[in-house]
């Protein structure tokens, strides 16, 4: 397993551990402890009762005002407190005879029950009694369960992650009904508090990766988490590659797919998108549905898939090379219509490929940040009048369009990899720039001794691509049928690799 390493940015914190700060069994002196070290919001709420059966039982109850759910706050908590005959005053029979909620529990530390106030639970001080009782009653907004806008498929489930961590996880367990979905809660951020989940099935899921996450996760040392690009950004091998080694989706059957092949999720609350690791480079090719269509048809995408990862990066680099100093290997009728369309242009052909690369990053950003009727309009209409422009000013030929515009097109197939193919085609060109088809070759070796380098939590970033096992090429540049595909990848899930175990009949 390769060892974490990080900046100082990432150290060793205890911010899941609490002070010592207690209660006490006299309520004024509860309430004003709480007052203390929730000074200044506003909206924190103390409401006192007492239950009309035994005056001598007093209660207070605390709570977010805007956080909870009111119909929970009136019905389950404070009638039973108020008309339940209570025998003794303690918080075991308050829980087990008074409380009318799925999900309470009684706890002495101050620090504890302020974070359980703030996260939108009621919290109830009995005087008398040195233990105050939380009850969970979260009625903020939440948004409807709806297919992912980056992620639709013609063929598959229309159910997406929502921004709620209790709804993710039950997506996730309605898909596997095994007690072998093991899930390990953690919270990270000195400020926000961030609830994260692990979610694996034990019974595939290899230790090792396991220990290597929890490890990192804990190693965490910030401020706030908004989002899991937090989490991946800090704990992700290969910091300064632009490869990404931790997957993310907002699919709950893509993120089940992983838990069977023995990946483990990270469920991050407050945000739709679920991380899985570890990532593979074969991944970025891959897409659910190739698993719910007819195998050859989805075998037939996936291969166009890596041929547009070879056409949007080595495009305009090949053509940039035969161009500038390799013209003999074009052939004649073709390098004379280059070079009459090429007649009058004052720029050389490599800064018309970098202007047009850089003028479709623009236009592409630009429809993704505007909104999508004015977005799709802008790009559609800003590609054909600005190429039609350049080409009649003579400010770009003609052919340099044409590869820029495959270019584009062909980085569409795989949009996981935008960022990736972006870098890998600038670095291309400059290196064909310099010295044609052997700075090309040299930018591709390269590019192939780094990706074999890259570990994802102490996985190969290419396993298998290199392998000649028929077993382990049978769900990579192509996807074999279901009866084909006995076994799962052998260093992800080392504890039980096989998938299935009769044959086809």
């Amino acid at each position: 397993m390769k060892i974490f390493k990080q900046k100082s940015k990432i150290k060793n914190t205890n911010s899941n551990e609490y002070s010592n700060l207690k209660l006490s069994k006299s309520i004024e002196d509860n309430i004003n402890m709480f007052k203390e070290n929730l000074a200044g919001i506003e909206t924190i709420k103390y409401r006192k009762l007492k239950n009309k059966k035994v005056n001598k039982f007093n209660y207070c109850i605390i709570y977010v005002d805007e956080m909870v759910k009111k119909e929970i706050l009136n019905e389950y908590i404070m009638q039973p407190l108020m008309t339940q005959e209570i025998k003794k005053n303690n918080a075991d029979e308050i829980l087990e005879e008074i409380i009318f909620a799925a999900e309470a529990s009684k706890e002495k530390n101050v620090n504890y029950l302020i974070d359980k106030i703030l996260y939108g639970h009621v919290v109830i001080l009995v005087d008398g009694i040195d233990e105050a009782i939380s009850v969970s009653a979260q009625g903020w907004e939440r948004r409807a369960i709806t297919e992912p806008e980056s992620e639709v498929v013609v063929r598959g489930p229309r159910e997406g992650f929502t921004e709620s961590i209790s709804t993710n996880l039950g997506l996730i367990r309605r898909k596997v009904i095994n007690s072998d979905l093991k899930l390990k809660f953690k919270t990270i951020g000195n400020c926000t508090k961030t609830k994260v989940c692990i979610c694996y099935i034990e019974s595939i899921a290899s230790p090792k990766i396991l220990k290597e996450l929890e490890y990192r996760l804990d190693k965490i040392d910030i401020d706030g988490v908004l989002e899991s690009g937090y989490i991946e950004e800090l704990i992700k091998d290969e910091p300064l590659s632009p490869f990404k080694t931790i997957g993310h989706t907002e699919r709950p059957d893509v993120v089940v797919a992983n838990l069977l092949e023995g990946k483990i999720a990270l469920v991050v609350d407050g945000t739709p998108v679920v991380l899985t690791l570890p990532f593979l480079f074969m991944e970025y090719f891959q897409s659910n549905e190739d698993y719910y269509n007819n195998f050859i048809y989805a075998s037939i995408n996936r291969i166009i898939r890596y041929i547009g990862f070879f056409l949007t990066t080595s495009i305009p680099a090949i053509y940039l090379a035969l161009v500038t100093y390799h013209q003999e290997m074009i052939p004649t009728p073709l390098l004379i219509g280059i070079s009459a369309a090429r007649e009058g242009i004052p720029f050389p052909t490599i800064f018309e490929a970098m202007a047009m690369i850089f003028v479709f990053e623009v236009l592409r950003e630009a429809g993704i940040m505007l909104p999508k009727p004015i977005g799709a309009t802008i790009s559609i209409v800003g590609a054909l009048v600005l190429g039609e422009a350049a080409v009649n000013a003579r400010f770009i030929s003609a052919p340099m369009v044409i590869i820029i515009a495959m270019t584009g097109i062909s980085s569409f197939l795989t949009p996981k990899m935008l960022g990736p193919t972006l870098i890998i085609r600038t670095i291309f060109l400059l290196l064909a720039s310099f010295l044609g088809l052997y700075g090309y070759i040299f930018g591709v070796i390269g590019l192939f001794i780094h990706l074999m380098s890259i570990r994802s939590f102490g996985v190969p970033y290419m396993l298998n691509l290199g392998s000649i096992d028929t077993q382990d090429l049978k769900d990579t540049t192509i996807r074999a049928p279901w009866w084909y595909m006995h076994y799962r990848p052998k260093l992800i899930a080392n504890k039980n690799l096989e998938r299935k175990k009769n044959e086809r009949r």
